[in-house]
Parts: C-alpha cells; sequence; structure tokens
C-alpha cells in the first residue's frame, strides 16, 4: 500500500471518528456524565484520612484574579470533623471538588474581615446547612467584628433561607439551622503571650494569636494541636514577632506571601495604562504583608519542619514561575517550602512526624 493510501485511509478513519462522535453525541455525553456523577457526587473523602491533623487547601489565592486559585480558604480535617480558617470566593465549590462535604463543617474561623476571606461564606453555610440537615447555625470564630459580619449575611440570605425550607421542607433545610452564629474572643486576650484558647473539644485545642496586618485591625492567626502534631495558620500578615513565638515547634506553618518583585511589573503597567487608583493599591499592599523571604524567615525562627505559601501574591497560574515567585526563600529556611495550590492535602497522622502530601483534585 502506497504512502498516498496509507494517508487517505487514516484520514477516512478519522472523518469516521469525527462524524460518529456528532452522531452520538448526545449519548456519549450522557454516559460521560453519568460517569462522572458515579466517582464524583457524594464522593467523602474525610473516610480516608489518617487519624491526625489533615490540612487541604481550599483557597490559596487572593483578591487578585487567578483562574487557577479560589480565594482563602483552608480546611482542618480532624476525627472526621472539618474545621475552615477563612472561606474566600469558590471555597465551597472547591471543598466539593475535593470530597470535603460541607455537612462536615463544625466551625468557621475567620483570620480578619477584608472582603476575600469572607465573601465565600454564603454557599458554605449553605451546603453545610443542608448537607447535614443542621438545626443549629454555623459557630463562627473571631475577634470583635465577627457579630457585624455574621449578622449581616444571616440577614442577607434571610429571604434565601425561607425559600430554601418552603421548598425542600424542614426536615431537608430546619429553618433553625441557617446562617452563622458568631462565638466572639477577645483580640486584647489573643494579643498575650500564649495567644487565648477558642475551641477546646475531642482533643482538638485551637489558639488565637494578634498578627500584624495594620491597619487592619483585628487580625489574627490560628495554631491547631491535635494528637501531639500542629498547624499555624499566619493569616495576613507582615512580619510578626508573635506568629513566630505562636508557631515555634509546630509541625507545619500555612504562611502567606507577596513577591514584590513581581508585583512591581503590574503596578508599572497599571501607571501605563493610566490606571492610577489600582496602581496605588499594588504599591499600598506591599506593607501590609510578608514576602516570601519573610515568611522563610518565620519558619526558621519557629523551627517549624515545613512550610507552606498560600494567599500569593501576585497571581500563580504557572508552575514553572514558582522559582521567580519564592526568589531567595529556599535560603532563609532549612526545610521545604511548598507553593500552595487548590487541592492540595497535608497529612499529620499521630504517632510520629510524617507529612504526607497528595492531591484531592
Amino acid at each position: 500500500m502506497t504512502l498516498r493510501r496509507v494517508a487517505l485511509a487514516a484520514l477516512a478513519l478519522i472523518l469516521l471518528a469525527a462524524g460518529l462522535l456528532i452522531v452520538f453525541q448526545r449519548p456519549i455525553g450522557a454516559r460521560v456524565l453519568a460517569r462522572i456523577a458515579d466517582t464524583q457526587v457524594g464522593r467523602d473523602s474525610v473516610t480516608t484520612m489518617p487519624d491526625g491533623l489533615n490540612v487541604a487547601l481550599c483557597g490559596t489565592g487572593s483578591p487578585l484574579p487567578d483562574p487557577t486559585r479560589a480565594g482563602p480558604c483552608s480546611a482542618v480535617i480532624v476525627g472526621g470533623k472539618v474545621f475552615l480558617v477563612d472561606s474566600g470566593e469558590g471555597a465551597a465549590r472547591n471543598l466539593s471538588r475535593m470530597g470535603i462535604p460541607a455537612g462536615r463543617i463544625e466551625a468557621i474561623f475567620l483570620t480578619h474581615f477584608h472582603s476575600d476571606h469572607i465573601d465565600g461564606l454564603p454557599p458554605v453555610l449553605l451546603q453545610r446547612w443542608v448537607g447535614g440537615t443542621h438545626t443549629q447555625p454555623t459557630p463562627l470564630y473571631g475577634p470583635e467584628g465577627v457579630e457585624a459580619v455574621a449578622a449581616g449575611f444571616n440577614a442577607a440570605y434571610a429571604l434565601d433561607s425561607g425559600y430554601r425550607t418552603g421548598h425542600h421542607g424542614p426536615e431537608v433545610a430546619p429553618p433553625t439551622g441557617h446562617g452563622a452564629t458568631p462565638m466572639v474572643f477577645s483580640a486584647q486576650a489573643a494579643a498575650g503571650p500564649d495567644g487565648v484558647v477558642v475551641y477546646n473539644a475531642g482533643g482538638l485545642v485551637v489558639r488565637a494569636f494578634t498578627v500584624d496586618h495594620g491597619p487592619v485591625s483585628p487580625a489574627v492567626g490560628y495554631r491547631f494541636d491535635y494528637g501531639g502534631r500542629s498547624v499555624v495558620f499566619s493569616g495576613d500578615t507582615a512580619v510578626s514577632a508573635h506568629l513566630n513565638a505562636m508557631a515555634t515547634g509546630a509541625d507545619l506553618l500555612i504562611h502567606e506571601a507577596l513577591q514584590p518583585a513581581l508585583l512591581s511589573a503590574i503596578e508599572h503597567r497599571l501607571d501605563q495604562r493610566e490606571l492610577p487608583n489600582l496602581a496605588q493599591v499594588m504599591r499600598d499592599i506591599v506593607d501590609y504583608h510578608a514576602t516570601p523571604e519573610q515568611a522563610a524567615d518565620a519558619a526558621q525562627a519557629a523551627g517549624v519542619d515545613a512550610l507552606v505559601l498560600n494567599h500569593l501574591v501576585p497571581p500563580q497560574p504557572l508552575a514553572y514561575g514558582y522559582p521567580a515567585f519564592l526568589g531567595d526563600a529556599p535560603k532563609h529556611f532549612d526545610g521545604p517550602i511548598t507553593v500552595g495550590e487548590d487541592g492540595m492535602l497535608f497529612s499529620l497522622p499521630q504517632g510520629g512526624d510524617r507529612i504526607i502530601r497528595k492531591r484531592l483534585f
């Protein structure tokens, strides 16, 4: 058979396959969607997690648009219960993609009240309420001011919650379970040398401590301790001696990071395009965030085992660019540094010092 005949035969097969895909598009599409539903819908990855502290990144982005990252959100899974630290836009979507049922959420801890840390709350509250048929609102922990956040969202979604109960019935959507209940703790107490215990149940102890995100105040981080393992969340902060002290000896530090060397390119382009307000915002945000190098310094000073960077500024849609984002951070910390990505899971089993990393999507 000549090369020409081989090419013609291959072309004929390609056209035939394309024709079959078009003719049978509807049943093929239905089968594909059924397969996706069979493998994804109702998936519960929590049941396969080891006993210990499990940390899932449900959002590693910032207010700057990044198609690969949701807003700030981390999930701590202990004993089958889920605790969120912040709930940025897209948090509920990513929890579902990771197979972490919102109905398992025990409580949400807010680091501060910037919009990007709370604008994903409504879908999370809704899915937690209906997904778990909860009869009590979601406990929402935070320093003074969390009352206003809870009241605002409860008021904004009061009509919606009534529709849900009216449509699905009180057995599915109990009218007493929607929204959030503020669990206020004192920022002054969190400023103490040992922070303040805000949650203590089932062997899990959560401490809040103040960080430096001025002029935003109060702003806090959290330390979770369970079964001899510990993880610390910085929240949004510049260099903070209090954070370093509270993270001392932790297994894992989840720390925000902003790389000024890369952000300057966005600032320059905004100036060129005569968008001075946005350019000024880029200049302003540098002074109340930490660089990757400073996050690495914090990890080194605290003696943690591993560092994960989140709340990435500017956006990092390609892993190829991570070395430029990290800068000299690897020279500042002896342990491993991970540029956080949505869907990552870090498991810290009891009875050892292992940190097991995997992906949930």
